[in-house]
């Protein structure tokens, strides 16, 4: 196998794991995000599911109660539906 596939094969997977465990560094220490040595360990180590795991957790940050609007219902009726009667 010639050095030029083998960087390409290994090398640059490695680069970008690389560079989203950075990002997962950086980003978790401006947003606030407790322990973010152990979000880069979990990014760095997981090559996909890590970041998607990080985002999601990330996304639950941003969560604001008051412009929700389902939070004071259970279900939203549709307009259309809101006149029919219950069987």
């Amino acid at each position: 196998m010639s050095d030029a596939l083998l960087v390409l094969i290994v090398g640059i997977p490695v680069f970008v794991q690389v560079l989203l465990a950075a990002f997962t560094y950086y980003d978790a220490t401006d947003v606030g995000i407790e322990s973010p040595r152990r979000w880069t360990a979990i990014v760095g180590l997981i090559p996909i599911y890590g970041i998607i795991v990080y985002i999601l957790r990330r996304s639950e940050l941003s969560y604001d109660p008051e412009s929700d609007p389902y939070r004071e219902r259970e279900y939203d009726i549709h307009p259309s539906r809101r006149d029919d009667d219950d069987p």
